[in-house]
């Protein structure tokens, strides 16, 4: 089979829904984390958490050269992050109400947003030789 075959487009999609899962729940449980310097709580694993999610998204697409992969890959990280928002069965919470879980709640999914509908840029042509001298 050529290396372009559907086997291989469908295991890439695959692999990225399961990537983007992945981190959709470890980050998920790690987005609370946080310290206090005085009276300033200040959330770090919430931004460590968001700029995962920017960085994760952002390589996919620049790897895999196109939006289909990035968007397997945030459909699995948007869905792990609404599973786990859901109260478990003994009615814990992993993202609970207040402005940190209101933030990790929506802000992957505008990530997610961003970079698969960011425009591509044009590829620039490679040119042979050098400058062109004019006659």
């Amino acid at each position: 089979m050529p290396d372009g075959s559907i086997w291989a487009r469908l295991g890439s999609l695959l692999l990225a829904v399961l990537l983007g899962a992945v981190y959709g729940a470890v980050a998920t449980i790690g987005h609370r984390q946080s310290f206090t310097i005085g009276e300033v709580t200040v959330p770090w694993g919430l931004v460590a958490a968001l700029v995962g999610v920017a960085a994760l998204l952002l390589g996919i697409r620049l790897v895999a050269g196109g939006r289909w992969v990035a968007a397997a890959a945030a459909v699995g990280l948007v869905g792990a992050v609404a599973l786990l928002s859901l109260p478990g069965p003994g009615g814990s919470v992993l993202i609970p109400s207040g402005l940190v879980g209101t933030i990790w709640s929506v802000g992957p999914a505008l990530i997610a947003v961003l970079v698969v509908a960011w425009p591509s840029l044009p590829q620039r042509r490679a040119t042979s030789g050098g400058p062109v001298a004019a006659h």
